[in-house]
Formats: C-alpha cells, structure tokens, sequence
C-alpha cells in the first residue's frame, strides 16, 4: 500500500497555494513527458478556492491549458447549469477564465439518465485512454474531498459500488440523499499516478480521525494508489494531533 504524505495548512488560503503550486509543476511535467496532463476535478467549496487561484495571473499563463484533458471524478445528476452541478462550479471558477480548447474539456452528463450516462463516460474513457476491455486508464492526477461520513467522489459508506471491479464508471443511487449521482470507481482512483486529498474545516475532523485509523474500511481510507502518490492537503482544523513530517 503506498504511503500517504500529509501536508498540513494553517488554512484553506495556504492549502489552496500549496496544492496550485503542486498543480502547475505537474501540468508541466506531465506535458513534457507525454504532451498533455489528465485531471479529474472534484466539487466542493475546498477546491473551488483552488480552482479561483489557478484562474488568477499568477497562474493560468504558467499552466499550459491548451494540453490539459479535464475529467471528473464523480457528478450530480443535474444540468449543467444547475446550482449543484460540480461542473458548473469548475466552469464558473476555472474554466471559462483560462484558454482551453472546448475539446479538452469531458464532462459527466449529469442531465441524462443516469444509467446511461455512466456507461457513456466509461466509453469516453475508454476511447480517449486507448483501453482494451478490462484496462483502466491513469489519470496524472485525480482531486478528491471527504465527506463527513467518509465518503469520497460519489462513493458512500455501504454502497455495492464500493466492490465495483469491472466498470469504470457508476451510477448509484444515495439514499441519504435519495438521488443517483455518477462516480469514478475505485481501481480508476487506484491507479493514479497521483491522488490529492483536499480537506478542510473541522467538521471533517472526526472523519479523517477514523480514515487516517489502521481499520478504516471508509470509502476515502480505500483509496491507496498501486503504483502512484497519495497527498492529503489538510487544514489544522480538520486534522487536531495530526502533523506532516517535518511540521
């Protein structure tokens, strides 16, 4: 099982410039290496605030965008104008103010059937990643965020899609919330060549506790990339008695 590193921020301000910095080197590692990066975003208030800094001058000139692939990891089964559409956030906060191909950009069509529209991103996936049946594609890099119940993407405690093994892409539906929503499955967070957390406020506290536990069989503690890196960027009022090496 590879080794999270956990990077603890004082508050969302450095967590959002540390992971931006992260972020710009990676797109240019990645371009150079292989002539484009693959991102999967998330959504929530926490990597809004990241996505808003990548949009600023201090960053969008330093990110070559026009060879950045931009995925999701997981979407409501809403428009895409809707208020909760993670893509609409993405939209609003990052995308529509760099300079991005409309062609890189591969939304979840949170707008159809959700069923359907799982099995439709799979085969985007598949096609653009070149995969024979069975193969999973590698992302450079996957964002993720937990909820207070551990979950992460759209994978909740106790759902069937946690065992998920051949499909790439899910459909489930969240009682909780008593909706579908489409998510990335596990082996595709798994083989990543990198996964951040992005994790703030103290209501998450209790959370990353039982995650960060040796026992955790929470959605978020499952996921370990096989041949990749884990990072946690975590303010210090999600994480009381965690410490980052060398903190």
């Amino acid at each position: 099982m590879v080794e999270r590193e956990v990077i603890v921020c004082r508050d969302i301000v450095e967590l959002s410039c540390q992971s931006a910095e992260r972020f710009g080197q990676l797109a240019l590692q990645s371009v150079e290496a292989a002539g484009r990066m693959t991102v999967a975003l998330s959504g929530g208030s926490t990597p809004k605030h990241l996505y808003s800094l990548l949009a600023s001058p201090d960053y969008k000139n330093r990110i070559p965008w026009g060879n950045v692939r931009v995925f999701w990891g997981d979407e409501r089964c809403v428009p895409a104008d809707h208020l909760e559409s993670n893509f609409r956030m993405a939209q609003e906060a990052l995308l529509s103010q760099i300079e991005i191909p409309a062609e890189n950009i591969h939304r979840m069509r949170g707008e159809g059937q959700p069923q359907m529209a799982a099995a439709e991103y799979e085969e985007e996936l598949q096609k653009f990643f070149g995969l024979k049946s069975g193969a999973l594609p590698r992302f450079d890099l996957i964002l993720l965020g937990i909820g207070e119940d551990g979950h992460t993407a759209s994978l909740f405690p106790g759902s069937e899609v946690l065992n998920e093994t051949k499909h790439l892409v899910v459909a489930p539906f969240v009682a909780k919330l008593n909706s579908h929503r489409l998510s990335l499955t596990l082996p595709v967070l798994n083989n990543a060549a990198e996964v951040w957390f992005l994790v703030t406020g103290a209501s998450k506290a209790d959370a990353v506790k039982k995650i960060f536990s040796a026992s955790s069989d929470l959605p978020a503690a499952r996921v370990h990339p096989v041949n990749g890196n884990l990072i946690w960027y975590i303010t210090q009022d999600a994480a009381p008695g965690i410490t980052a090496p060398g903190k």
